[in-house]
């Protein structure tokens, strides 16, 4: 067994015993037996309806039995990759270079991170020079620097968009470097300022640990190419 099932409760009911009777009454209704095996659930959305006066909590569940639990809640099989002839730069260490240098990691190529900007530690001093000196550097500021333009400015992570790609799995890398595991189930996931420059750190020194490369305060203006005679002709 594998379903998707929806159940609402009350906030004070939120607990195994009752959304599983509530998950048992949604499978009878689907004509789905599950009499004879274990049933397990993980809960992969919760949102409120507070459209009444009774506020209640309605809750996405995927319903599995033990021998077909659920593979989409494991991590990615990272690997060291101190030693590999395969390299890739990337530009920037936003969302974008970070879980790029994960994926790359996984499938075994070294990342080597190139940010204009600082550590979010130097990013965070830089900032408070704003508003207590009126003092801006150009490359370490709200927008730029390690985690990106999101990692002090507020960290949500919603999107309206269902289309482009698994964000579950994203939200799982996030509680995996310490960001609240509520994210993984809340219909607005919201990681917050104040929590976000630790999951970004952790991230960071992760990759450092497989044998990924940082180059922070080093800005990128030109590539050189270089001609080698086992290249194939231009």
């Amino acid at each position: 067994m594998n379903e998707e099932v929806t159940v609402t409760i009350l906030p004070e009911k939120e607990n195994e015993k009752e959304i599983l009777y509530e998950i048992f009454r949604e499978l009878d209704k689907k004509n789905i037996s599950y009499k004879k095996i274990e049933v397990k659930f993980n809960i992969i959305k919760k949102s409120i309806d507070a459209r009444r006066k009774q506020v209640k909590l309605v809750l996405r569940c995927r319903v599995f039995d033990c021998e077909n639990e659920a593979s989409d809640e494991k991590l990615p099989e990272w690997k060291k990759v101190g030693n590999s002839s395969k390299r890739v730069l990337i530009i920037g260490s936003g969302p974008a270079g970070l879980f790029g240098a994960l994926k790359l990691i996984e499938y075994g190529i070294k990342p080597v991170i190139i940010e204009r900007g600082s550590s979010t530690s130097e990013r965070k001093r830089d900032i408070a020079r704003i508003s207590t000196q009126g003092l801006l550097l150009e490359n370490s500021n709200y927008c730029f620097g390690e985690g990106g333009a999101g990692t002090f400015s507020d960290g949500k992570l919603y999107t309206r968009s269902n289309k482009r790609g698994d964000i579950h799995s994203i939200l799982k890398i996030f509680a995996h470097f310490g960001a609240d595991k509520k994210i993984l189930t809340d219909a607005h996931p919201h990681i917050g300022t104040d929590k976000l420059p630790a999951v970004i750190n952790a991230m960071r020194n992760f990759i450092i640990s497989m044998g990924g490369e940082f180059f922070f305060d080093t800005k990128l203006e030109a590539f050189e190419f270089e001609s080698r005679a086992d290249s194939p002709d231009p």
